[in-house]
């Protein structure tokens, strides 16, 4: 893996914790929907989790140098 595939995988998984956590929200304001919070949002946070690593990845890998 070098540092762009550890950014674009980053950027996925932040777009998927987004997505989660306006499922969120959404059954949080659902009165049917409620007992599904804790299970959204321990995935949103699994997924912030996920990309939070992969920027970590991303910061410990050295840049692509081309043309030199």
């Amino acid at each position: 893996m070098n540092r762009q595939q550890a950014l674009n995988e980053a950027i996925n998984a932040a777009s998927n914790a987004k997505v989660y956590a306006r499922k969120v929200e959404a059954a949080a304001d659902s009165g049917d929907s409620q007992g599904k919070v804790p299970r959204l949002a321990a995935a949103a946070a699994a997924w912030a989790d996920t990309a939070a690593s992969y920027a970590a990845i991303a910061g410990a890998l050295p840049e692509m140098q081309t043309g030199v």
